[in-house]
């Protein structure tokens, strides 16, 4: 016989667990309410989502031109599998060319045609960093954010006009089923590829340049007077292809870590003592300064002595420390021509320090020069006042002496030796050098017109026409005229360095009248500038008035094709 109290405990469970029974129930449906209605919207989309994948079509970049049409910079076409799986999504798999499988897609890889005749020029592809990755360019805002995987340019055409040449990709929609197998294709939306670029670059020319170069350390740069580049060359070179292949990564490590920096863009990048290159400039200075004009001689007895509180010093000309001679009385055209230090010397203590940096700055010495290419760096001509603020030191007389001749602190980049010669070419217009054409990109390719006497400019050219004359500097030269039947204006630079031989330099013109180009070259302490790098300068324009204009098209590369492909 039950008690009152335990018949009362029962009745209580009994409740107790109707109400656990009831709350479970009110707890289901509040569920299915939130997964069905409140939140339905949500699970369905990503229930889609889930089953529907979204491939990306990547877009092919623009191609590069030479000026004679080869594609100095294309695509390849590869092909590659898509490959489903119900936990990352889908895989790409690269696979034979002849692959015909419904799931195939046609994708580009970069393919540098060029290889490392072009390097310093076209740049290479690298993918997004993380501090890069969803930011839009500036330029190129309809283009999107950068995304994950994607490639952008480094260094070269390829990352100074990334917004121009990158395109704006696809998408590939698929839907799959639960195990991710490829059920059918749900639509398409094409990628558009980059725009193209046509440079100026003359690729003949350009390869004949690398074939002159190799095994030196140094620069080429060729240009017309209004500032299109037609060769650009920093040696040693690299092949950018190695940066395409991801499984050359150690290739990639030994070219980082190579001690001749062959990534090293030296044209733009590399400061160099100009030696006597830079002497023009001090003539234009003297001139324009009325320190000296066409009348006025010095009379050469091999150095000139200095006495001072700090001790006395003799600065000599290169001919008396190398063969004891001397030069007698000289105007401004042997001085030039002989390239005496003595006479600069004496007219650069004359014009003073101030007007010397004045005038180089004028021919854009100290600036940079606004190459369409990053990684430029603007030139050092040294003051007095940054003497002080770096050295902590006075300026002296030897200082001005030093600058004169292009020594001591002074360091300059080939490109911007190159513009500073060209406007004494172009009578004194000094013009952006740049490699893309106008039609491709938009660019201010104005020269700036210098306010400079044709009379001062047409005496500092009749000493570079001496250069290159019997009994110049520039003996390399001496028969170009009777051989190609073509003036030539030069000159030579030899520039002592605080380790091995001097820098080579050669910089040079022609036709003197009406100049079609302008070349440097620059080989790091390779010695005399007229032994060395005056033979490479030579090279350029035999191959440029005599070989060139005999030249059909460049064997094994493609010419005016649109799409920027190379076939394999």
């Amino acid at each position: 016989m039950q008690t009152l109290s335990s018949t009362k405990t029962q009745s209580w469970l009994v409740w107790f667990l109707r109400g656990l029974l009831i709350l479970g129930f009110l707890i289901l449906i509040a569920r299915l309410i939130d997964l069905q209605i409140i939140r339905g919207k949500y699970f369905r989309a990503l229930s889609e989502e889930n089953r529907i994948r979204r491939i990306p079509i990547v877009a092919a970049r623009g191609a590069i031109y030479a000026r004679g049409g080869e594609i100095l910079v294309g695509n390849k076409i590869v092909k590659k599998k898509v490959v489903f799986d119900s936990i990352s999504g889908f895989r790409k798999e690269e696979v034979e060319d002849t692959a015909t499988e419904v799931d195939v897609i046609t994708e580009w890889i970069r393919d540098y045609t060029t290889g490392s005749d072009l390097a310093h020029v076209s740049g290479y592809l690298g993918e997004v960093s993380q501090e890069e990755l969803g930011k839009i360019g500036a330029e190129c805002q309809e283009k999107g954010p950068k995304k994950l995987g994607a490639l952008m340019g480094r260094g070269g055409l390829e990352e100074q006009y990334d917004c121009v040449l990158v395109g704006i990709d696809g998408e590939e929609l698929v839907e799959v089923d639960a195990y991710g197998k490829q059920i059918r294709i749900l639509g398409r939306k094409l990628p558009i590829p980059g725009q193209d670029i046509k440079t100026s670059i003359d690729y003949p020319l350009q390869r004949k340049v690398a074939e002159l170069m190799k095994g030196k350390s140094g620069a080429v740069i060729v240009s017309d007077t209004q500032g299109e580049i037609i060769a650009f060359f920093s040696s040693p070179s690299y092949d950018p292809n190695i940066f395409v292949n991801k499984g050359k990564q150690d290739e990639i490590t030994k070219l980082l870590n190579d001690q001749s920096l062959p990534i090293f863009n030296r044209v733009i990048g590399g400061m160099f003592h100009p030696g006597s290159v830079f002497k023009p400039v001090v003539a234009i200075a003297a001139l324009e300064e009325g320190i000296i004009d066409e009348d006025y001689t010095y009379d050469d007895t091999g150095f000139i002595n200095i006495e001072t509180p700090y001790g006395d010093f003799s600065y000599k000309n290169w001919y008396f420390t190398q063969y004891g001679g001397t030069e007698g009385k000289i105007g401004l055209e042997k001085g030039i021509a002989r390239s005496v230090d003595t006479f600069f010397y004496k007219i650069g203590e004359l014009t003073g320090v101030d007007k010397l940096t004045l005038w180089a700055g004028r021919f854009g010495l100290d600036q940079k020069t606004g190459i369409d290419l990053p990684g430029e760096i603007a030139g050092l001509v040294p003051t007095p006042l940054w003497k002080i603020r770096v050295k902590g030191e006075r300026w002296f007389l030897g200082n001005t002496y030093h600058l004169s001749i292009g020594q001591g602190d002074i360091a300059l980049t080939p490109i911007a030796v190159n513009r500073a010669i060209s406007a004494i070419a172009n009578d004194g217009n000094l013009c952006p050098p740049h490699l893309a054409n106008e039609d491709s990109v938009s660019g201010n390719y104005r020269c700036k017109k210098l306010d400079v006497n044709q009379e001062n400019i047409n005496l500092v050219k009749k000493g570079m026409v001496g250069a290159c004359s019997s009994g110049g500097t520039g003996f390399t030269f001496f028969d170009f005229k009777e051989k190609a039947g073509v003036d030539v204006a030069c000159k030579t630079g030899t520039a002592e360095t605080d380790k091995g031989e001097p820098h080579a330099w050669f910089t040079v013109f022609a036709p003197v009248e009406e100049p079609q180009i302008v070349a440097t070259v620059l080989v790091e302490n390779g010695g005399e500038g007229s032994k060395v790098a005056g033979p490479i300068a030579r090279e350029i324009f035999n191959f440029w008035f005599k070989v060139q204009p005999t030249l059909s098209p460049t064997p094994g590369l493609n010419f005016g094709q649109q799409t920027g492909i190379n076939p394999q």
